[in-house]
């Protein structure tokens, strides 16, 4: 982690807790594995608290930290750096992805009432034309606004079941997808639960919230894009891999369907990619998760764990190795 990135994470208030809960433990600050004085730090560390950029924690690595008991995520997941040989060796494991699900959740659900009302294609006819033809502009006729929407989501992970929450202040119906949620949960959710077909073909908002596994990738491919009714708007703050961008790019050219996308697949688009100057395609740069002030979450969640470590008690946020196949 940068120095910067380093005090966004553990800004004033939390570093003093970090400093009051690490105290006993004698802590090391290393930002790699290879040097003289990580081996001398990882040769008896019992806790490693890693965030962003954390360099792979593999056999060869464990290897060299015999003592290590704990590893203590301040990011989302784990999946990029942590090897599942972590598991076999006891090691216990926690990540802050509930945190990071916080702004994402929120991101998506600006995006869905945005999008729901074609402000970023009206805003901008608005700007060149400068002046109020709102009703005029939008020539086709599909729905304008979030009220009486169906909106489909797909995959109850932290994220989506944040999501679902928050669409709670829609007048909307609310349709789920996913294969590891039974019925009887889908109604404690408030949600529909229906197949990936159903819930393409007849929502008005397909907002995605899987991971990306071999069995989520390019899980809305072509044809699933080719059920989506005109006028559909499509948002993905998941994984770019989860979508078929060019089989998208041919609906979102032509106008068929509206997206707001903060991942794609490549990522970013190249420069002479279409998507980059459609009127009806909102792209961010990946930024839907922990940003600013609100990566401070990622590290107050991460402290809370190192406390439980201390005392011990079991995590609030643990990651098990059975977990690897089914978050992002």
């Amino acid at each position: 982690m940068s120095p910067g990135l380093l005090d966004d994470v553990f800004p004033p208030p939390v570093r003093v807790r970090l400093e009051e809960t690490a105290e006993l433990l004698n802590p090391s600050v290393i930002s790699e594995f290879d040097s003289r004085e990580a081996a001398a730090a990882l040769s008896g560390a019992e806790v490693l608290l890693t965030g962003w950029g954390c360099p792979p924690v593999d056999a060869a690595l464990l290897d060299r930290a015999p003592a290590l008991r704990a590893v203590i995520h301040a990011a989302g997941t784990v999946k990029t750096f942590l090897s599942p040989v972590a598991f076999d060796r006891g090691i216990v494991v926690s990540s802050a992805a509930a945190a990071n699900a916080v702004p994402v959740a929120e991101f998506t659900l600006a995006a869905i009432i945005m999008g729901a009302k074609r402000v970023f294609p009206l805003s901008g006819l608005f700007r060149t034309r400068r002046t109020h033809r709102t009703g005029a502009d939008l020539d086709r006729q599909h729905w304008l606004g979030t009220h009486g929407l169906t909106i489909g989501v797909v995959g109850a992970s932290r994220i989506g079941r944040r999501v679902i929450e928050l669409l709670r202040i829609l007048d909307a119906e609310v349709l789920l997808y996913d294969p590891y949620v039974s019925a009887a949960e889908a109604e404690l959710l408030g949600v529909t639960p229906t197949d990936l077909d159903t819930l393409v073909a007849t929502s008005d908002v397909v907002t995605v919230h899987a991971p990306d596994t071999p069995e989520t990738r390019g899980i809305i491919d072509a044809r699933r894009i080719g059920l989506m009714r005109p006028g559909t708007l499509l948002v993905n703050t998941a994984r770019g891999s989860l979508v078929d961008t060019e089989a998208l790019t041919g609906h979102l050219v032509s106008g068929r369907l509206d997206a707001v996308l903060d991942v794609t697949s490549p990522e970013p688009l190249p420069h002479g990619h279409p998507l980059w100057d459609l009127p009806n395609v909102f792209l961010t740069p990946h930024m839907a998760g922990a940003q600013g002030n609100e990566v401070g979450r990622l590290g107050a969640l991460a402290v809370d764990e190192l406390a439980r470590y201390t005392r011990g008690t079991p995590f609030d946020h643990p990651v098990h190795r059975a977990d690897l196949g089914r978050i992002a």
